[in-house]
């Protein structure tokens, strides 16, 4: 009896955390995910300034893991482009674009200076998709909307696209594939390995409309 008992308990034990530790929502995972890239852009931005290279390595670290690069970029090729792309471009352009994503939102990170960010409640709109709001204030107090469209990807929620002040980085980055396509006659391999100079274009785009 009593042998059993124990086995019983160590059972309990064992499974105990697993039952505790719940998947974060996709809330925390952007509040998680805020915190680590201030803190780690608090303690080395005088170096990153200086050396793009590291930056870019510790935003993979930090954010690779919570980006659904595959979903972001197939859903910038849109079906129109991806039906005719053989997997070694697929892969290609994820490489490439996940590289220019990190440039893209590297680049701004290092303008952040301590400004006061709040992560607002996520709205979970399905099962399988939500929103994540963010504020940003300046130090003229002025507020700068930021929304993240989450996806839950196998128990994960990963970050989809984003919306920031009003741009849609998603249908952004899209429209600068297509009008690619159309300025490199289709060519698929000139437009994946000419991408970052097209992310490039749109940064200057979406500073020009706000």
């Amino acid at each position: 009896m009593m042998t059993t008992l124990r086995r019983s308990l160590l059972i309990l034990l064992a499974v105990f955390p697993l039952l505790a530790s719940a998947a974060p929502t996709a809330e925390e995972v952007v509040q998680g995910t805020t915190s680590r890239l201030l803190a780690d852009l608090k303690s080395n931005k005088d170096r990153y300034r200086t050396d793009p290279a590291a930056f870019y390595d510790a935003l993979e670290e930090i954010l690779g893991p919570v980006v659904d690069d595959q979903g972001i970029a197939r859903s910038i090729m849109t079906v129109k482009y991806i039906g005719d792309a053989s997997p070694e471009q697929i892969s290609r352009f994820q490489d490439n674009f996940k590289r220019s994503l990190m440039q893209f939102y590297g680049n701004a990170l290092l303008e952040y200076d301590n400004q006061d960010i709040r992560v607002l409640p996520g709205r979970q709109q399905n099962p399988e998709r939500a929103s994540v709001d963010m504020e940003i204030k300046d130090g003229n107090g002025t507020l700068y909307p930021l929304s993240y469209t989450m996806v839950n990807k196998k128990g994960n929620w990963m970050m989809r696209n984003v919306i920031i002040n009003g741009i849609n980085v998603g249908k952004l980055f899209r429209d600068q594939f297509a009008q690619s396509m159309q300025n490199n006659g289709n060519n698929l391999d000139r437009v994946i390995d000419t991408w970052a100079d097209t992310v490039a274009r749109a940064k200057q785009q979406s500073q020009a409309a706000q």
